[in-house]
């Protein structure tokens, strides 16, 4: 069978995850958190979000350094957990994954050309997997670049925020009368802007000493996540209040048009695009690798099994990625697909803390990871089931037609298995 070639280390691994996260919450996410949570309630949000997206990070971290191959929780759900939990797990995370690159696709059109958001979308898809085809170090290598300018965009809102906006710490309000659900359905559409971190652990398979880089990247990008979507939660709330914030279609250029900066909107306009291409870049090279993963073990059709012998990239799998995209651009909605996706994805994780219970104890570990195993897994079924009502039952219906899915497989014949396969 043919392999992926491992080229990734510790610094590329940890800019594809950050690639892979910011953007998606700044730009994305928190308009319909602070519509969910309210003021006080998006704050608490992302200290919920994040805390289950640690838990479940060192949860992919010990399983990725178990199982360093592409996959990720499909990987590990099938051999911790049996088949069906490892197909979910797979399917879920392909299904509501390729809706959200949809999603980015559109929000990138939307902030270039909101007249004409679709075709830019789908030239930005185009564009992207003709970037990712050419291998995955050229993908590394444009996301650092993607990411060091929406850092520099993300510091300039911040610091013109602070200090030229109407800053108002009354404006975060106070935590009497926050709603729990609103605090927990808020969370759960954040966890939409922290999952990318798991773009590092579908990589695995080009890792170099996966045992090593992958434990330390993971919390690494996890962690800077955190604390730039905390400072930048604040300044827009400070900014903006819980109402404005809630209703805006572009969040940080409302603070700078706030701070009377209404020509430097443009500037943030391009980062937003920017960030959200970085996340659409590392997005699909993901769900690209899950596709292989899932193919070889023919839970997919078995051609998209093929790995470019030159590229050493799984080019089919993308390629039938980035077409379903393109169909998904002319008809999606950004909202909608992102309570979905975190319906789906919270599966997916609450599957890897599951799978990660039965690792054991870890003494090389001050963390207690099975406690933290446990607590992700909590966390995950609570935040899944306390979204938008529409959300949940969309998702968990994706769920059910998979298991259908998995039932007949296994009444027709098997085609020829790969030698991993063979092997199990």
């Amino acid at each position: 069978m043919s392999r992926l070639a491992r080229r990734l280390g510790v610094s590329d691994a940890v800019v594809i995850g950050l690639g892979s996260m910011l953007g998606a919450g700044v730009f994305v996410a928190f308009a319909p958190a602070a519509a969910a949570g309210g003021g006080p309630g998006l704050l608490l949000a992302v200290a919920v979000a994040g805390f289950v997206a640690f838990c479940n990070a060192t949860s992919s971290a010990r399983l990725a350094a178990r199982y360093p191959e592409s996959g990720g929780t499909y990987v590990y759900g099938r051999e911790r957990l049996g088949d069906l939990a490892g197909f979910l797990a797979g399917w879920g995370f392909v299904v509501g994954k390729t809706a959200s690159c949809a999603a980015m696709a559109l929000a990138i059109g939307a902030y270039l050309r909101p007249g004409h958001a679709r075709p830019v979308a789908i030239l930005a898809v185009v564009a992207i997997t003709a970037v990712n085809l050419l291998g995955v170090h050229r993908t590394a290598r444009a996301t650092r670049w993607l990411v060091a300018i929406t850092l520099v965009v993300l510091a300039g809102v911040a610091a013109v925020g602070l200090a030229a906006g109407p800053f108002a710490l009354s404006r975060l309000g106070g935590l009497a009368g926050t709603a729990p659900q609103g605090v927990l359905s808020a969370a759960g559409l954040l966890f939409f802007a922290f999952a990318g971190y798991a773009r590092i652990a579908t990589l695995g398979e080009e890792v170099r000493d996966p045992e090593r880089t992958i434990p330390r990247a993971v919390p690494l990008a996890l962690g800077l996540v955190v604390l730039i979507y905390a400072v930048l939660a604040v300044v827009t709330l400070g900014v903006l209040g819980a109402d404005r914030l809630a209703s805006s279609a572009a969040p940080l250029a409302d603070v700078v048009g706030a701070a009377g900066l209404p020509a430097l909107s443009w500037v943030v306009r391009a980062g937003a695009a920017v960030a959200v291409t970085g996340v659409l870049l590392a997005l699909i090279a993901g769900v690209g690798r899950t596709v292989l993963a899932m193919a070889r073990r023919r839970d997919l059709p078995g051609v998209l099994a093929a790995v470019h012998p030159r590229r050493r990239v799984p080019h089919r799998a993308e390629l039938v990625v980035a077409a379903v995209v393109v169909v998904l651009v002319g008809f999606g909605d950004l909202r909608d697909a992102i309570g979905f996706s975190s319906c789906t994805v919270l599966v997916y994780y609450a599957i890897t803390n599951a799978a990660a219970l039965t690792l054991g104890a870890d003494p090389a570990r001050r963390l207690p990871v099975r406690l933290l195993a446990a607590l992700g897994l909590l966390g995950c079924v609570l935040l899944a089931v306390s979204l938008p009502l529409a959300s949940v039952l969309a998702g968990f219906a994706v769920l059910a037609v998979g298991a259908v899915w998995f039932g007949a497989r296994r009444l027709l014949p098997r085609g020829k298995p790969t030698a991993r396969t063979a092997k199990r």
